[in-house]
């Protein structure tokens, strides 16, 4: 398809001609919006995923919910049903989170999911259950393990936060972190080769230069990063690895949380090649029975379009209950997210930054295919009949994408019926708002 990035933005031009020309990440960045699942033994406390942490528990108090783990309502091929429907087309699993309780049948250690009361390897039913649903398939995996013997412990080990250097020395007597990495390791060999294709492996997470008030956490070589990356590369080509392994490490997309961006993040001057910002549907990313701040389907639609506007994708994420199922909360704002996908996914797919001279009109955010040169336009804000828009000599066709009804162009006319001078054209709109979330008016541009 002919490209026409129509922005004097050496960076922007090269960044819509790369997506259009199609690379690795090519699928990635066509998908644009996945699910997160973090589920484990901490769903049962139903009080945060780092609970851990947070109430400072021992070993004792925490295996508790190991003991009981018996998620009997988790069926994998309705967590990727509800993914489905509300428009996702990937998703990522804790394979294992901070506290170090496996979701598969690992054979490096008792503490997991088929040794349980449960007794089922939970990774191969979502594995199976997604690529039934055409899903891409992501692991999850934390470097940080609070339950392995070996695992030296740091400023976010539970129990132990805010000590000295002498103190944390003292702790980490007779611990082998290598014999950790040599765990860790086998970990992700086995996630990387039991399962078939992976599409997205996701590593959480390194510190980073400047975490220097936190002794003890671990850097980029502390894991073997250079290695673990390596491995990853050569077991899963063209899979896609998250940016969590630290610095000297290039994962594939960069992943901010629980933020929007002001504009498309850079590194060193350049635009990132991918992002992906990691999102709840309220404060926690496990499942939190008392938890209240949950955003509405709104928010999270705005959300989305917010990314994708700025070329970047929005994860997800669902923290299933303790016995596997999706609570209603989730449930309801992803039928609503799907409700408004089915009608308008057309401007999420595909779509990125709108080129530089098309200057989004007033309560409003643009996305752009540059494969199919049509512009959207999210009226955030529902206007009274017009919405002037500037670049009125670039369109050849305009629609409401929900149904398909055309959208005319009005010109300023004075009370004789001249055309006024100066004016900018406007799109004519009903006085009612479409009912659909957020309305979005399909651009067809001229060549």
């Amino acid at each position: 398809h002919a490209i026409h990035c129509g922005t004097s933005n050496p960076r922007a031009r090269d960044a819509l001609r790369a997506m259009a020309a199609g690379d690795s990440l090519d699928w990635f960045r066509e998908a644009r919006f996945g699910m997160f699942i973090h589920f484990g033994a901490y769903s049962a406390a139903a009080r945060h995923e780092w609970v851990k942490n947070y109430e400072n528990l021992t070993d004792e108090e925490y295996d508790r919910y190991v003991r009981h783990f018996d998620p009997d309502l988790l069926d994998a091929r309705e967590w990727a049903r509800s993914a489905k429907d509300a428009g996702m087309k990937y998703v990522v699993l804790t394979t294992k989170h901070h506290d170090g309780f496996c979701l598969w049948d690992s054979k490096y250690t008792d503490y997991k999911s088929t040794k349980t009361p449960f007794g089922r390897d939970i990774v191969r039913e979502f594995v199976d259950a997604c690529r039934a649903e055409g899903l891409r398939v992501g692991f999850y995996y934390s470097l940080l393990d609070w339950h392995h013997p070996d695992y030296t412990i740091d400023f976010y080990y539970p129990r132990h936060q805010g000590l000295s250097p002498e103190e944390y020395a003292k702790l980490n007597k007779g611990r082998n972190f290598d014999r950790y990495l040599d765990y860790m390791h086998g970990q992700v060999r086995e996630l990387l080769t039991g399962y078939g294709k992976v599409d997205v492996m996701w590593y959480d997470f390194t510190a980073k230069r400047e975490w220097t008030d936190k002794p003890y956490f671990k850097m980029t070589g502390d894991w073997r990063g250079e290695e673990l990356m390596a491995m990853t590369r050569k077991l899963q080509p063209g899979v896609v690895v998250n940016d969590r392994l630290g610095d000297g490490v290039e994962g594939d997309v960069w992943t901010p949380e629980q933020t929007t961006e002001p504009k498309w993040p850079e590194r060193n001057g350049r635009r990132v090649a991918a992002w992906e910002v990691c999102q709840t549907f309220s404060g926690s990313w496990g499942y939190n029975r008392d938890e209240s701040t949950w955003k509405s389907p709104r928010q999270l639609v705005t959300m989305l379009i917010d990314a994708c506007s700025k070329g970047g994708n929005v994860i997800l994420n669902v923290g299933p209950t303790g016995r596997g199922n999706f609570d209603r909360r989730a449930l309801d704002r992803l039928a609503a997210i799907g409700a408004w996908m089915k009608l308008n996914g057309r401007s999420i797919y595909g779509c990125t930054e709108a080129p530089a001279e098309f200057a989004a009109p007033r309560g409003t955010l643009l996305t752009y295919n540059p494969k199919k040169r049509r512009l959207y336009i999210h009226l955030l804000e529902y206007p009274v009949k017009l919405l002037p828009i500037k670049f009125a000599d670039r369109v050849e066709y305009a629609q409401f994408l929900h149904d398909a009804s055309e959208v005319k162009m009005s010109r300023p006319k004075d009370v004789l019926g001249n055309v006024k001078k100066g004016r900018d054209v406007s799109f004519a709109l009903p006085v009612v708002k479409p009912e659909v979330e957020v309305p979005v008016i399909e651009v067809f541009l001229k060549p």
